[in-house]
């Protein structure tokens, strides 16, 4: 029996075997598929153009239906690859508040979560790694 996800396979021009690739991957490979795109202020502040959103980041939806909403990341769906906001509920049939599930691409993270000091580092060594990256190519 062929195996349905591998960690060694790269990449394929196929859209069918990407798709697949998503689709049957462990979640701790899909946590680091939420991604969404950072506003000008945090862009220029952690010399990066995307980051993983997480619990407790502050986000503007930028497409769809929901196309100027504000709200504070609540719950994450690892496994559909979608995000749930504070703002963003609907009752369902049995009366129950249910999250509205947004696609990480069409979110612009506004404001960052940094209570974790392990988020904070990392935000720290990319910006020394992009400081570094820059002087070296400047003195060549």
């Amino acid at each position: 029996m062929k195996k349905k996800w591998s960690s060694k396979w790269k990449s394929s021009k196929s859209p069918r075997k990407q798709r697949n690739y998503i689709r049957y991957a462990p979640l701790h490979v899909k946590r680091k598929l939420i991604v969404g795109h950072l506003s000008k202020e945090l862009r220029e502040k952690y010399k990066t153009r995307s980051i993983v959103i997480r619990k407790g980041d502050k986000v503007k939806v930028m497409r769809g239906k929901y196309k100027g909403t504000e709200g504070k990341v609540e719950k994450i769906f690892t496994k559909s690859l979608r995000v749930g906001l504070d703002s963003l509920k609907i009752t369902n049939k049995r009366g129950q508040k249910v999250y509205i599930k947004l696609r990480p691409s069409a979110l612009l993270v506004t404001e960052l979560d940094l209570s974790d000091k392990y988020r904070l580092e990392k935000l720290n060594r990319l910006i020394e790694l992009k400081s570094k990256a820059k002087q070296s190519t400047s003195t060549s």
